[in-house]
């Protein structure tokens, strides 16, 4: 692929809800522009960005994928990304590289959830934003229903400048409102507009002209004095207040089998759509200030890392934005993370899974490098002589864990590093060892997102894992104090064994961890024996007494004992110690502890009501309802053993609409009946 200039390119992420046709219409648009000499289809599992394995079997879009378009002599960076909520993930990485989001909404059915979402995300991003009303040959397809919802949803000022000629099976071709012309056919044969859409294109090219002169004094002055505005003048006042944000344009087409509208949609695109050329970024230098830049070959070499692949065959792919400078191979460049150079032997373009070899880069492109040995998503790469760091894609936290234990030895050897690569792939990912239950944690964004990860693993490393509900990390301690007295003697044929400790076992502040007070006097028990002790109770510390969880904020003191000048040893105090602790533990009115959260929940606001109801239901505890625009916030403390499939929970309560934050706050008390449960379920695990 030849390299093309920074005011040649247009970097556009689809987003939106899961079907609306974004990886179709890719598609269609890259048999358009002859990049592709065959279609393929998702369902058939031949679409050109669907070309993971999971993706395959599961016919939807898992993760962001490139498909540049040459459309006249410009290069469309067509950024496709998920429709699913659990992998918001791959939809940041994409926005994050974008200049514009397009947003694919389905003709029959309007706006969605995933539209509302991925709106949102637009918005954290300040992009300029465009619709396309896709399926418009499909039954019940309705376009100013559509656009109905999208006014109704959404605080933002449509123009639409593609409209249907008929609709469902009478589709038949659009009107390019700019140029107030009509396209028919798949092969896009110009024609008159037809007499019933007359009056509403002139209608909206009044409306188009209007908007135009809001980006410009002089044309504003034209259009008041009624003299002649150009159709030049009209599309680059279009251009400017899209990418203002001012005016959203809205598309009509199918990207299904005939591909009726498409090219017109394209021309469309290639006017409309901001390229980087005139946008600045802003980078933090070596000394730690913000400075801004200009997106041009003139300006210092930067590049951002927003997604990393990782395959056993083909081995790390890193795609990135060049945000200043050009890039060509033999290029070395800082990881402003790690402070390593990576040199860029070669560089691509991805179509899809295809690798497409560039003699250069220039800034506001997109392309991609492999064996770069430390990068990493969101990390920077910039010259030696002048290291900058950009913002990186802001992922949000996980929300769903699992435990995962390896299948056989063999996948526990590869367990640690796969993991790790995981995450490196997809930074919602995070994964860690539980020292409490001594599970292996991965947690994601939902359980469709884990199980699409455990899935990979095995297909992509060969690493078979099963997952399940981890444990909760519950916690023991006392609320009183006890005593215990405990002798150990062992007599056997040779040197016995004597130890007898007496002990007391109180309650300490919340957090103050553990405290080991020695309370002999007169030499009952040798001071010798005081680490012996102390080691024979910090063994139950980690085991626990009740179900077998940590022990915490405890204080044990040793306050009498006996010993016998020849059998007392080491291991006899460390077992009295241990035995003694346990008796002495029991005795003081013992209670499990279990993590407590806080959770902030972002509903619309006609759930509020059915979200507290649940709430209630798993031992929450409301703490306030604020209000964001036209959405609730509910604001709750709540315990993780009822909150632990809370993403599915929430999903299934608010059609998907919900969004939540978690944060640990604090250790409480288990409800004693709840409590025999666990301890219950414990015993009968261990036996």
């Amino acid at each position: 692929m030849k390299a093309y200039t920074t005011d040649s390119i247009r970097n556009i992420a689809l987003v939106g809800h899961g079907s609306a046709g974004k990886t179709t219409l890719v598609e269609a648009m890259l048999f358009l522009s002859k990049a592709i000499s065959r279609r393929g289809k998702v369902e058939e599992g031949t679409a050109t960005t669907d070309f993971d394995a999971e993706e395959t079997r599961r016919q939807i879009s898992l993760s962001t994928a490139m498909a540049p378009v040459e459309w006249k002599n410009t290069k469309l960076n067509f950024i496709d990304t998920p429709g699913y909520t659990d992998f918001v993930g791959e939809v940041k990485s994409g926005l994050r590289a974008a200049d514009m989001a397009l947003f694919v909404v389905d003709a029959a059915a309007g706006v969605e959830v995933g539209t509302e979402l991925t709106w949102g995300y637009a918005d954290e991003e300040e992009l300029p934003r465009a619709v396309f009303i896709n399926k418009m040959d499909r039954e019940n397809a309705n376009f100013d229903k559509a656009l109905a919802s999208l006014t109704d949803t959404f605080d933002a000022k449509f123009l639409p400048l593609l409209l249907p000629i008929g609709t469902q099976a009478d589709y038949a071709g659009v009107v390019n409102v700019l140029e107030r012309k009509a396209y028919m056919g798949p092969e896009g044969k110009p024609a008159e507009v037809p007499a019933d859409l007359t009056d509403r294109v002139d209608e909206l090219y009044t409306q188009i002209v209007e908007a135009a002169v809001e980006a410009d004094e002089e044309l504003m002055m034209k259009y008041f004095e009624d003299e002649d505005i150009t159709p030049d003048e009209v599309a680059n006042g279009l251009r400017a207040v899209v990418a203002q944000g001012a005016w959203i344009p809205v598309f009509a087409g199918a990207g299904g089998s005939e591909m009726i509208g498409l090219s017109a949609f394209l021309d469309l695109l290639v006017g409309v759509a901001p390229s980087p050329a005139g946008k600045t970024f802003t980078a933090r230098t070596a000394q730690g200030n913000e400075e801004t830049f200009e997106v041009a070959d003139g300006s210092p070499l930067a590049l951002l890392v927003f997604k990393t692949t990782a395959d056993p065959y083909v081995g790390k792919i890193s795609y990135f934005k060049v945000f200043g400078g050009q890039l060509a191979p033999g290029d070395s460049l800082m990881n402003s993370r790690t402070g390593e150079a990576e040199r860029f032997s070669q560089i691509i373009v991805m179509r899809g899974s295809e690798q497409l070899p560039v003699d250069s880069l220039h800034a506001g492109d997109i392309g991609a490098a492999t064996k770069l040995a430390m990068a990493q998503t969101g990390d920077t790469l910039s010259q030696k002589q002048r290291v900058l760091t950009l913002r990186g894609p802001k992922f949000p936290t996980p929300l769903y864990s699992v435990a995962i234990t390896p299948v056989t030895k063999a996948d526990t050897a590869k367990m640690g590093q796969t993991l790790t690569r995981l995450c490196e792939e997809d930074p919602t990912f995070q994964w860690h060892q539980d020292p409490s239950t001594v599970e292996t944690i991965l947690s994601g964004m939902g359980d469709a997102h884990v199980d699409t990860a455990v899935r990979r693993m095995k297909g992509r490393f060969n690493v078979a894992l099963e997952a399940r509900t981890p444990k909760v990390p519950y916690k023991e301690t006392v609320t009183a104090a006890g005593t215990a007295q405990y002798r150990h003697k062992k007599q056997s044929g040779g040197a016995g064994q004597f130890a007898e400790v007496h002990m007391r076992v109180e309650p300490m502040p919340r957090d103050a961890g553990f405290e080991y007070v020695w309370e002999v006097f007169g030499g009952r028990i040798s001071s010798s024996f005081m680490p012996s002790i102390e080691k024979g109770i910090r063994g139950v510390m980690t085991q626990g007494v009740l179900a077998g969880y940590n022990i915490v904020d405890v204080r044990a003191a040793i306050t009498d004992g006996k010993e016998h000048p020849v059998d007392s040893k080491d291991i006899a105090f460390q077992i009295a110690g241990r035995e003694g602790f346990k008796e002495a533990f029991r005795a003081a009115k013992p209670v499990l502890l279990e993590p407590i959260y806080l959770y902030v929940i972002t509903v619309p606001e006609e759930y509020a009501g059915a979200v507290m109801s649940d709430l209630n239901t798993r031992r929450g505890r409301v703490q306030g309802m604020g209000q964001e625009g036209s959405k609730a916030v509910i604001t709750a403390e709540a315990p993780l053993a009822e909150m632990q499939q809370y993403a599915t929970n929430l999903r299934a309560i608010t059609q998907a609409r919900g969004l939540y934050t978690m944060e640990f706050v604090r250790y409480d008390v288990v409800p004693s009946h709840l409590a025999e449960q666990v301890i219950s379920q414990a015993k009968i695990e261990e036996e």
